[in-house]
């Protein structure tokens, strides 16, 4: 009798367990085109209503890894932020991987860069090696943006715009001679203006962006995730969900 009550209670705890590992991960995120975006342009969406770079890469990373989610777009950033910092089973995507988070999360990536760079037309002469150099030059920037803020505090004067796409065809009709904006944002903004063939003059901050779990989830789950990424990117998977955006 007592040898089946141990054997009983050994089942039930190891259904507990499946249980609790069957439970979806909850992934959090915001519009940041082209990483990730509501496909009706809205401030919330779900699962299928999200699109872009890192959802294409995200969702296809754990379903290689057999790891069940949701997905959620939703406003604002620092609301999901608190939300995956202080919530077992919470992830969030994507995210800077910085000094200041390191221990706060665990992490999977990166899935691609989140840099600050000047751009020219493909058939510009123009070569700087500092952002020095190119205080002699027009440079087009998104009006509150914290590229364009920077730059001002760098003594560049950027002549501002009200929507950062408003850069690219200005740029591509000779009235800034370069644009500041991140990358990949200002390509994926261009193409949807009918702008190609840019080229980076000077990359001038740069960060990786990551997918950032709540500490709770455990590390097998981590391992599973990032091996799952590293096989995307050893079979060129990472490389065609870029291109497909830009």
């Amino acid at each position: 009798m007592f040898k089946r009550l141990v054997l009983l209670l050994c089942s039930c705890l190891s259904f507990a367990g499946v249980a609790r590992a069957a439970e979806p991960v909850v992934l959090l995120t915001e519009n940041f085109p082209p990483y990730n975006m509501s496909t009706n342009g809205k401030s919330f969406a779900r699962d299928e209503g999200i699109e872009g770079i890192a959802a294409d890469i995200v969702r296809e990373v754990f379903k290689r890894a057999g790891v069940p989610y949701t997905m959620t777009l939703r406003f604002p950033w620092q609301r999901i932020y608190q939300q995956v910092l202080t919530t077992p089973g919470h992830g969030i995507f994507v995210m800077a991987r910085q000094p200041d988070r390191e221990a706060l999360f665990k992490w999977v990536g990166p899935i691609g860069p989140d840099d600050w760079i000047l751009l020219a037309p493909e058939g510009s002469t123009i070569s700087v090696d500092s952002l020095e150099d190119a205080k002699r030059y027009r440079i087009g920037a998104y009006k509150g943006d914290a590229i364009a803020e920077f730059l001002a505090r760098e003594g560049l004067n950027p002549v501002l715009v009200l929507r950062d796409r408003d850069n690219a065809q200005k740029l591509a009709k000779g009235e800034i001679d370069l644009w500041a904006s991140g990358d990949p944002a200002g390509r994926y903004l261009a193409k949807q203006v009918g702008v190609v063939n840019l080229r980076t003059v000077l990359r001038f901050h740069g960060a990786e962006l990551y997918l950032a779990l709540n500490r709770q989830v455990p590390d097998d789950v981590v391992a599973r995730l990032q091996q799952a990424l590293e096989q995307m990117k050893a079979e060129g998977v990472v490389e065609e969900v870029f291109a497909r955006y830009l």
